[in-house]
């Protein structure tokens, strides 16, 4: 006879008793239900929910969710590979309970991101959160390189949608401006109180550039922390913001035209607690490794955006001097550039350099994104990678010979454009694994098949409150 004390497959030793007492802890507070989080190879997000005195449970033998979904798309349907997307078979949930929190938007709920397990105990293959913890352990072990990240996190606030799906801004007002802090006075105040209670550091909330669309950015963790940062702060807004009778949409395009919600990316690499993107000879004193970091994700950018741009509506945004970065260029503080370069404030810069990407949006699974920049930057720095020249200003007013020069080129204009640079790339797909790399192709193909006909508004019409 066994009991939730005993070893189990998936399970880490003392978290069974850890969760016993936590459940207690939480039931006493009252907390009726467990949120089990993850993000699909589409970039959705997963749930499953378990009452607060099944966590122990779950701790100890996980929840059951079948690996089907790692082959769903955003509206659902399901595509399949030569491993995924078959109804047989059982995965298990397995909450992380050092990430477990109480969430603040949802009075009686707790939140805790989960690792996928096969019934035998071993890591799922298609789990992107494994995923990117192992390509995090192999830059440690191989190369003494430890990772701070952030996700920046924009959407749009809007009335609740009617049977037409429509998008109507639920504030008025310009970019950054005033008047749209002032209408959404209550309701932020309401968000920034849960996730201070929800442990979450933010460092700027601000109306952003198009209508109704705010931005907030948080603190720097390790990647795994990172991409689950990005996860709970996106469950808090969707839950303030209903709270106060209005809807949130992440998608990266909410109109066929205009200005996008974007997901940026900002990433720095350390070794032995000092940063690699400060203190050095190289341009604007990076470090030998940092530089050839930044090289390798700016040469595997076209690649890239099959993961980090990973819906066709994401295409909508990714378009020139509209501050998305969709050329192949880098530059210091240039927010037109694919790759920007933060050096910080003279006085932090040791603390505060990074490099930001910006060809990344919402729908992107977080998990996959940083793991894919990582690896990205990792094949840079062990081939030695050179930095091209650097661009100042909006690469679009380049001239066909000098960005040819330059090394300049258009990312991928298409979701199908991005995936067949995806095919093509040794170390991306290495780094992913089988199982992973040909999901990202299948879902990234049944999504261009979802939208096939479809003209821009369309398009953005079927993502539109998908994300």
């Amino acid at each position: 006879m066994t009991t939730l004390a005993d070893p189990v497959p998936g399970g880490r030793p003392g978290d069974v008793e850890r969760a016993t007492a936590l459940s207690g802890e939480l039931a006493g507070r009252g907390v009726h239900g467990i949120v089990l989080a993850y993000v699909d190879t589409a970039g959705i997000g997963r749930v499953k929910t378990v009452p607060t005195a099944k966590l122990a449970s779950a701790a100890a033998w996980g929840v059951g969710m079948s690996p089907v979904f790692d082959t769903f798309l955003a509206n659902d349907s399901i595509v399949t590979t030569d491993v995924l997307g078959s109804p047989d078979g059982d995965l298990r949930l397995y909450p992380d309970l050092d990430h477990l929190v109480e969430l603040a938007g949802q009075p009686g709920w707790a939140w805790a991101p989960v690792d996928r397990i096969t019934q035998e105990g071993e890591r799922h293959p298609g789990c992107g959160r494994t995923f990117l913890r192992r390509t995090v352990r192999a830059a440690a072990e191989r190369h003494g390189v430890t990772f701070r990240a952030a996700i920046e996190i924009e959407w749009a606030v809007a009335r609740p949608p009617g049977a037409d799906g429509a998008f109507v801004p639920a504030v008025t007002g310009p970019a950054y401006g005033a008047t749209r802090q002032v209408e959404l006075s209550d309701c932020a105040a309401d968000l920034l109180a849960a996730l201070a209670r929800q442990g979450v550091e933010v460092d700027q909330f601000h109306p952003e550039y198009a209508a109704g669309q705010f931005e907030l950015s948080v603190a720097a963790l390790d990647p795994v922390a990172a991409a689950d940062r990005s996860v709970l702060v996106r469950q808090t807004i969707r839950a303030v913001a209903h709270r106060h009778g209005l809807a949130v949409s992440f998608a990266p395009a909410v109109l066929g035209q205009g200005v996008g919600n974007g997901g940026h990316v900002h990433l720095s690499a350390w070794r032995d607690g000092v940063n690699l993107h400060a203190g050095g000879d190289r341009r604007h004193r990076m470090r030998p490794e940092a530089e050839s970091f930044v090289a390798g994700v700016l040469g595997h950018l076209p690649a890239l955006t099959a993961v980090t741009v990973p819906s066709p509506a994401g295409y909508l945004r990714l378009r020139p001097s509209q501050w998305a970065g969709v050329f192949t260029a880098w530059g210091r503080e240039t927010r037109e550039a694919a790759v920007r370069v933060v050096t910080g404030t003279a006085g932090h810069r040791d603390q505060a350099a990074n490099l930001e990407v910006k060809p990344v949006d919402l729908a992107a699974n977080p998990y996959l994104a940083l793991g894919c920049l990582i690896a990205a930057g990792l094949d840079g720095l062990e081939s030695g990678a050179v930095l091209p020249e650097e661009i100042t200003g909006d690469p679009a007013r380049l001239g066909a010979d000098e960005a040819a020069a330059r090394g300049v080129r258009r990312l991928p204009v298409s979701l199908g454009e991005a995936v067949e640079e995806f095919r093509t790339s040794g170390p991306l797909r290495a780094a992913l694994g089988p199982v992973l790399a040909d999901a990202v192709i299948a879902v990234r193909q049944g999504e261009i098949d979802a939208v096939a006909g479809l003209d821009d508004d369309q398009v953005a019409a079927a993502y539109r409150w998908k994300y």
